[in-house]
């Protein structure tokens, strides 16, 4: 029992530190201004879109992108083998609006992951000064690019990134999608992000990499990480190793995209870059000890002490904990409007997050990551 009260308290401090570290990190990870001015000079935006069987899809996104007040803006598309009706549509919304382009298509070569290759072709037919790589299940809000470019030029960097308003529908996605938010701003300190180019202090996400042109092309673009299921973590990192500046940016009322439908196709989706987001077996191991004692243990302690099976004197480092882990989550889930059922089953999100990310290590290993009916190589 000594032994498991030592562990409770150091699960409530560990709890305490992640409510701590969102805190601290809310105060950087701020929006960009509503009013702010057309940014001066206009530079033309190339927004990039990998496009693989997207029908459902790609209208939407383009057509959210064509209605923005960026006033130099072209839309690239790059169809990826598509068996579906995406080629026509396509073809149909170059033909109302010449601002799309649709990348010819080239055969995947050797060693690249297809999402990489589309994009990288996609950069390869595009004119502007600044690349913008979406995904084709975002859709933007008529000032996205605008305050894009300010937060970008106000924050002096070379690449920014957001996470879009994280839209779900069902429980699991309503479970395991706002872990990226929890994840992220308990563990990536903000502070010391904004104040070094140290590659492992930085962090972005797939779905929105706003990048200059001329700084993505230094550093070799997406052939850079051909092999790598998670651009979002690789293009940061390798713009930071150049000596380029990268930062984060709130974008929740920017854009929106729900990424997956049901406890399959978000399983699948996280699973194939989990553990590549992480790096390392030992950092797994220390998130998943930190998880299971500061954000599941209590909770089951809890359990126990209600049905009257744990002392009161465990009870109370235990609700310590919780009152900590539903602080946090209830102060993201009302700052990212997450589902406030994210908050009240914290635990449980918890447990499902680390079950994705010890199956992602397992797919990773046994070289099986797919994603589209692709698999991939082991990232280099």
């Amino acid at each position: 029992m000594t032994v498991l009260l030592v562990v409770l308290v150091l699960g409530s401090i560990v709890a305490a530190g992640a409510l701590t570290m969102t805190l601290v990190n809310l105060g950087v990870y701020r929006r960009s201004r509503r009013d702010a001015p057309a940014a001066e000079p206009i530079e033309r935006i190339s927004v990039c879109i990998p496009a693989r069987n997207e029908e459902e899809n790609i209208e939407g996104v383009v057509r959210s992108l064509l209605e923005n007040n960026w006033p130099d803006l072209e839309v690239v598309v790059y169809d990826d083998e598509s068996t579906d009706r995406t080629p026509e549509i396509l073809e149909r919304l170059h033909r109302k609006d010449g601002r799309v382009r649709v990348a010819p298509r080239v055969a995947l070569p050797e060693g690249w992951v297809g999402k990489q290759h589309a994009c990288q072709q996609c950069a390869n037919h595009a004119t502007g000064a600044w690349l913008l790589f979406t995904d084709a299940d975002v859709r933007f809000e008529r000032d996205a690019l605008r305050r894009t470019m300010d937060a970008t030029r106000s924050l002096d960097a070379d690449m920014t990134s957001t996470f879009p308003r994280e839209v779900t529908g069902t429980l699991a996605e309503a479970l395991i999608v706002p872990m990226i938010h929890f994840i992220l701003l308990s563990y990536l300190p903000m502070p010391r992000m904004r104040t070094t180019k140290d590659p492992s202090a930085s962090a972005g996400c797939g779905q929105f990499l706003f990048v200059r042109r001329e700084a993505y092309k230094q550093v070799g673009g997406h052939g850079a990480w051909r092999d790598s299921m998670h651009d979002g973590i690789r293009m940061p990192r390798a713009l930071r190793k150049a000596g380029f500046r990268t930062d984060l940016f709130d974008g929740t009322d920017l854009c929106s995209c729900r990424m997956y439908r049901g406890l399959g196709q978000t399983w699948r989706g996280f699973a194939k870059n989990a553990f590549e987001g992480l790096g390392s077996v030992p950092l797994l191991c220390i998130i998943t000890v930190l998880h299971l004692i500061g954000h599941v243990l209590p909770w089951i302690v809890f359990g126990l002490w209600v049905v009257g099976l744990a002392p009161a004197w465990l009870a109370a480092p235990a609700i310590l904990a919780m009152i900590f882990n539903l602080a946090q989550r209830l102060i993201l889930a009302h700052r990212f409007e997450q589902s406030i059922v994210s908050a009240v089953l914290h635990p449980v999100g918890v447990v499902l997050m680390t079950l994705i990310q010890w199956h992602s290590l397992w797919l990773h290993v046994s070289g099986k990551r797919s994603w589209r009916g692709r698999e991939a190589a082991h990232p280099a």
